[in-house]
């Protein structure tokens, strides 16, 4: 059916919602010591212009950068197979050590960290390391044999100066105990980045390991390290000290000396990558159990590299415990450890589709999905400094080999190397979830007008198949909630004003504020079996396509905005209303107060108002009205805020005092409104709403459509070429 124009229903949806987004990538001829290779451009025969191609992509996995900020105080990796770690350089990769199958392996920065305690019993560390972890904090337990039986050391964090590393040891250390764990004291001290090189070499980790521990029998502070130079193979060595200051470096060479076993001790060569090793019993519950080795990576220059031949990947415990294809790179970036992901572009493309749509989704729509993607990543290039993409929606979301299913692999591997390009230029192929029934024209999300991203209808209502209907509902006591259509049943009676009165069927029912069950969220109420109730709505069920949030009383709104405006809204919201929308409907402006509403793009609307699903809403003002009176004259609630009275069928007037009060409209409609203002913003869609909707290309691709045409159906005049 490719080419052929589509009609939907040819009614415009006044509520809807988007959701997710994609992003870039490059190809690499050699990543390392900080040089990133180019991209490769090839040009396309067809289009006489330059299409980036790419082989391999470079995921952030933590990274630190100006545009993104995800940490991990250590990286625990692991594999099926054994875990080959070796050194990168800028012109290959110097191999220096490998695991044995199954086996872990954990890396840091070396840097600084407060040193909390130093005992011999293990049970007292454990208990330390579980009392830091439920509070938050990032612990290390080490250990090294002494002459008084192996002395287990309580490390916190990852710290680029020894002013944060300090600070961080008096916040865990209150009241003489360690994080309020009694029969602790703090061991003052911090640990640091400066070393002694002993200038000793040894041909495998257990040999230093034994120099280092007669090191530490003389109460000199030693480790077993790997050392590499330049091109040159690793070999290991023997440390001294992990200081974090000069005077602290210069009493353990004074130690060590006397001791008489400490060579040369001369400061760690600058020109040299060191990587300190600890034997690590952080996540150990029992002494007996063999320790893990903990690798200090320098916090500038050197980089680990990490790679397996196992068909399982590699396992990155502190990232959900996800399973990845290809390598991994670890290095200190702008003070943190920096955990980068490679692998072939293809292969990544796999997991993106898995992660951004179900796998039982038609084959079109999920051809369409991998040829955005790749596009998308193509298009930003190396977005993140160091890494083309980071595994979050801020670029595409990438959950390793577990998102991979046969469907996604199958449409990708369909559409190899296949982008979407406008004039022969890769284009920016952003997608959401749901466009809530009409996509947005980039012009009214983030203020910048595309060719490509034009306003087209969209065929998203699938994701409200098989879910329950609600009835918003007044209560007894005139409180106003949604009840689901099951916990109801209708009576055959209506009210005064002719709207239904419905029945409750079971005891301890949850009035819920909108039609979706929120366990963490207040209640309105909870009623019993027979309470009757009368119907204002009926709706589906919250869900990708259709929405609703609040309601908010002035203050609650006022404070949602808080911190998220350029210029705070001043006084209390008395009203809100849509000022400007775009093409698709969606709000450009916001009068607050009659005063337009500061943010930098339209997008921002969503996060000012409490993370709204998308900006194709409409406000209900439920203390907004316009009142009659004599002589045909009106005036405007609330901006009149004057008393309310009502005149009954006996001529008798009384004032409104309730909260809540019910206003019969000219069509027969019957209004909830409130004494006080109030808002409620009932919205379509999930997500910014530009260019391809994902449901709607599973509407699409249901209608009999191709991946061909519904990508050039969201993304205006654009082609499909190949890279």
């Amino acid at each position: 059916m490719r080419g052929e124009h589509v009609q939907l229903d040819g009614r415009r949806r006044t509520k809807r919602r988007p959701a997710a987004m994609p992003r870039a990538k490059r190809t690499l001829a050699a990543i390392a010591a900080g040089a990133i290779a180019l991209s490769v451009w090839t040009s396309h025969p067809s289009q006489g212009a330059a299409v980036p191609a790419l082989d391999t992509i470079r995921v952030g996995i933590f990274l630190n950068t100006s545009k993104y900020s995800l940490s991990t105080a250590a990286a625990t990796f692991g594999s099926a197979g054994a875990l080959a770690v070796g050194v990168r350089t800028p012109s290959d990769i110097v191999p220096l050590f490998q695991t044995g199958a199954g086996e872990s392996v954990r890396i840091t920065l070396d840097d600084y960290k407060p040193l909390l305690l130093e005992t011999t019993d293990f049970m007292k560390a454990l208990n330390v390391m579980k009392r830091l972890k439920a509070l938050g904090a990032s612990g290390f337990m080490t250990a090294a044999a002494g002459s008084g039986g192996k002395l287990y050391r309580i490390l916190e964090g990852s710290y680029a100066t020894a002013a944060l590393a300090g600070a961080a040891g008096d916040k865990w250390m209150k009241d003489g105990t360690i994080a309020g764990y009694a029969g602790t004291s703090k061991k003052a001290g911090l640990t640091g980045p400066l070393h002694l090189d002993t200038g000793a070499k040894y041909a495998s980790q257990s040999e230093a390991a034994a120099a280092a521990q007669k090191l530490n029998d003389a109460g000199v502070d030693a480790y077993a390290a790997l050392k590499q130079t330049g091109t040159a193979a690793g070999f290991y060595t023997v440390l001294v000290g992990a200081a974090a200051d000069q005077t602290a470096l210069a009493a353990v060479k004074a130690l060590a000396q006397q001791a008489g076993g400490g060579g040369t001790l001369s400061p760690t060569d600058a020109k040299s990558s060191y990587f300190l090793i600890r034997d690590d019993y952080t996540t150990a519950d029992s002494a007996s159990k063999p320790a893990v080795p903990l690798i200090a990576v320098p916090a500038t220059g050197a980089k680990l590299w990490l790679d397996s031949a196992s068909a399982g990947g590699i396992k990155l415990t502190e990232r959900y415990n996800r399973s990845y294809r290809g390598s991994f790179e670890v290095s200190g970036q702008s003070g943190k450890l920096a955990v980068i992901n490679e692998l072939p572009f293809e292969q990544y493309i796999y997991s993106v589709v898995g992660g951004e749509m179900p796998a039982s989704w038609p084959a079109e729509a999920l051809k369409a999905q991998a040829i955005a993607a790749r596009t998308y990543a193509l298009y930003q290039g190396f977005g993140f400094q160091i890494a083309h993409v980071v595994d979050t929606t801020l670029s595409q979301a990438y959950g390793g080999i577990g998102a991979e299913k046969p469907t996604t692999i199958a449409a990708v591997d369909a559409t190899q190397g296949e982008v979407a390009t406008y004039e022969g230029n890769v284009i920016n192929t952003v997608f959401s979830s749901s466009a809530g029934g009409f996509t947005a024209d980039a012009q009214e999300i983030w203020g910048s007008s595309v060719d490509y991203l034009k306003s087209v209808e969209s065929p998203d209502a699938s994701s409200e198949k098989g879910l329950y209907k609600w009835y918003r509902v007044v209560l007894p006591n005139s409180l106003v909630g949604y009840i689901r259509e099951d916990l109801l049943e209708d009576t055959g009676q209506e009210s005064a004003g002719g709207q239904a009165v419905l029945r409750v069927k079971t005891d301890g029912t949850k009035v819920r504020p909108i039609p979706l069950v929120q366990d963490n969220v207040a209640v309105v109420d909870t009623v019993n079996r027979g309470t009757l109730v009368v119907q204002l709505e009926k709706v589906t069920q919250s869900n990708e396509m259709s929405w609703v949030r609040g309601t908010y009383s002035a203050a609650e709104l006022l404070k949602l905005t808080q911190g998220k405006l350029s210029k705070p809204i001043s006084g209390p919201i008395r009203t809100l209303e849509i000022g400007k929308e775009g093409p698709s409907g969606r709000p450009t402006e916001i009068l607050a107060n009659g005063q337009a509403v500061s943010v930098k793009t339209p997008d921002a609307f969503r996060s000012a108002f409490g993370s709204l699903p998308s900006t194709l809403f409409t406000i209900d003002e439920t203390a907004r009205m316009t009142i009659a009176g004599a002589g045909g004259a009106t005036r405007e609630r609330p901006a009149d805020s004057g008393a309310l009275y009502t005149v009954g069928a006996d001529g008798q007037t009384q004032e409104l005092k309730a909260a809540n009060f019910f206003i019969l409209n000219g069509d027969g409609t019957v209004r909830a409104a409130t004494k006080d203002p109030s808002f409620r913003f009932v919205g379509s869609g999930n997500g910014h709403g530009v260019g391809l909707s994902q449901y709607g290309a599973r509407g699409l691709a249901e209608l009999g459509y191709d991946y061909k045409y519904i990508m050039q159906y969201y993304y205006k005049d654009s082609k499909i070429v190949k890279e």
